[in-house]
C-alpha cells in the first residue's frame, strides 16, 4: 500500500495513523531524555506505538494484528524518529513533549480501540475496556523499559480519562449513529482531563494506607 493521505481516507484509519504517530514520538522522545542509543529509541518507539493496539486486538481475536497488515504503521513509527531527533528542543518546548504527545496518542487510541471492539461485534462494555487497553498499554511498556513506574500504577488520573472519553463515545455514537465527528468530543475530553489533572494536581481519592 502506497502511504498517501487522501481526503476520502476513512477517519478511522487516519485517526489510528496519527495516534501512532504522536505514541511513536512518545516513546522516542522518552528514550532521547534517556538517552538511548539509536536501536533503544526505536525500539521503545515501535513497542509504545502499537503495543496497546497489538494487545488489543489479540484479545479481540483480530490476527494478524493491525499494523502486520499495513506497512503504513511501519513508515509512520520510522518517521517519529528523525522528528523526534531534529525536532527534540521544538518538542521539549512544547509543555513538555512527552507529556504532549502522550495524552493526544490516549485520546486518540481511547476512540480506535473502542470503534475496533465495536467493529467486531462485541459488546459496549468491553469496548470501552479494549479502548483503556489500547490507550495505556503502550505507555505501561514504555515506562517498564525506560525504568519508570508506569502511569496507570501511580495515583495519576491516567486510565480512569481514557475510560471516561470512551463512554462520551458511545453515547454520541448512540445519539448521532455514524457522524464523523463522534469521535471528536470523547478525544477532546481525555485531552482536557488529562490536561487539568496535570495541571492542578488532581489524584484518585482511594488509595491504600502506607501508599503516598
Amino acid at each position: 500500500m502506497v502511504f498517501v493521505f487522501l481526503p476520502s481516507m476513512e477517519l478511522v484509519y487516519f485517526f489510528d495513523l496519527l495516534g501512532t504517530l504522536v505514541f511513536a514520538i512518545s516513546g522516542v522522545t522518552a528514550a532521547v531524555e534517556k538517552k538511548f542509543d539509536l536501536v533503544g529509541a526505536t525500539i521503545l518507539g515501535i513497542v509504545t506505538a502499537v503495543g496497546g493496539g497489538t494487545l488489543r486486538d489479540v484479545l479481540i481475536g483480530e490476527a494478524p494484528v493491525s499494523w502486520m497488515k499495513d506497512i503504513n504503521y511501519l513508515l509512520i513509527i520510522f518517521l517519529a524518529l528523525p522528528l523526534s531527533y531534529f525536532f527534540q528542543h521544538q518538542i521539549s518546548k512544547l509543555s513538555k513533549g512527552l507529556f504532549l504527545f502522550d495524552t493526544i496518542g490516549i485520546g486518540l487510541f481511547t476512540v480506535m480501540g473502542v470503534q475496533k471492539t465495536l467493529a467486531v461485534g462485541l459488546s459496549p462494555m468491553i469496548a470501552v475496556l479494549m479502548g483503556v487497553v489500547s490507550a495505556v498499554f503502550g505507555g505501561v511498556i514504555r515506562d517498564i523499559l525506560s525504568n519508570e513506574v508506569p502511569l496507570i500504577f501511580r495515583k495519576e488520573i491516567y486510565a480512569s480519562a481514557c475510560l471516561i472519553g470512551a463512554l462520551i463515545y458511545l453515547i454520541m455514537s448512540h445519539l448521532i449513529p455514524g457522524a464523523w465527528y463522534n469521535s471528536l468530543p470523547a478525544i477532546g475530553i481525555v485531552i482536557i482531563i488529562r490536561y487539568l489533572a496535570v495541571r492542578n494536581n488532581w489524584g484518585l481519592p482511594f488509595q491504600p494506607k502506607g501508599i503516598k
